[in-house]
């Protein structure tokens, strides 16, 4: 690759803290690979410990139901990170993660992470802080899927999404436009049940669907309507 592996790494977020001599070290022993869409990086239950870089694309963390039904968890774009859990507690992958979009990725092998975040102390509590939030989003997940009907769950996520697709708070833009699949997988309904929510929020004026995205009109009033049944 023509840019050097420092600055590959230093466009993840997880290690933008380190110094080029740090993550030219890093670097030593990470492998680069490559992906198509639709193609396994790990599966769940697998005994790889490797921490995975995102540095092009997107990937999926994904679960499958006893059905075989696809439940996704997240999708992290480039800059992020996944794989840590192995690699901190020796278990099993927790998920299944697949390639979104091409991507590449850079593989770092767990001892050498290990190793990473006992030398470093800020690394360590990055990775920490990224922990807690996992905990903390996983609990908003699950109160959710228990508490809130099939609707309301579609606004919810819709606005998850939107929290981290906004400037000012009271427009965000969501791009690519969010397939209706992907997004029911998310909250455990139907297709046609998100697609019958997004009508809806349209006639109301809170979205609006162009060509190229999905624009929240109004954020504010998206939001109130999920605090109101979550009783926040």
């Amino acid at each position: 690759m023509a840019e050097t592996i420092s600055t590959v790494l230093k466009g993840i977020k997880l290690l933008g803290e380190l110094s080029t001599d740090e993550l030219t070290e890093l670097g030593e022993f990470c492998l680069y690979k490559r992906f198509s869409p639709g193609e396994q990086i790990f599966d769940r239950q697998s005994d790889s410990r490797d921490v995975y870089f995102v540095v092009r694309g997107t990937v999926r963390i994904v679960n499958y139901s006893l059905s075989g039904r696809e439940i996704t968890l997240d999708e992290l774009p480039a800059g992020s990170h996944f794989g840590e859990l192995a690699a901190l507690d020796g278990r099993p992958r927790s998920a299944g993660v697949m390639a979104l979009t091409p991507a590449l990725i850079v593989a770092l092998p767990h001892r050498h992470f290990l190793k990473a975040l006992e030398r470093y102390p800020a690394l360590a509590l990055k990775v920490m802080m990224h922990l807690a939030m996992i905990v903390r989003s996983s609990n908003e997940r699950i109160m959710d899927l228990s508490t809130l009907g099939a609707n309301n769950r579609v606004h919810a996520e819709l606005l998850r999404q939107a929290r981290a697709n906004t400037e000012d708070g009271l427009i965000a833009s969501l791009a690519p436009v969010p397939v209706h699949g992907d997004m029911a997988s998310r909250v455990s309904t139907t297709r046609e049940t998100v697609a019958r929510v997004m009508n809806e929020l349209a006639r109301q004026g809170i979205v609006e669907r162009t060509k190229e995205a999905l624009i929240i009109r109004d954020l504010k009033r998206l939001r109130s309507m999920v605090e109101e049944v979550r009783g926040e």
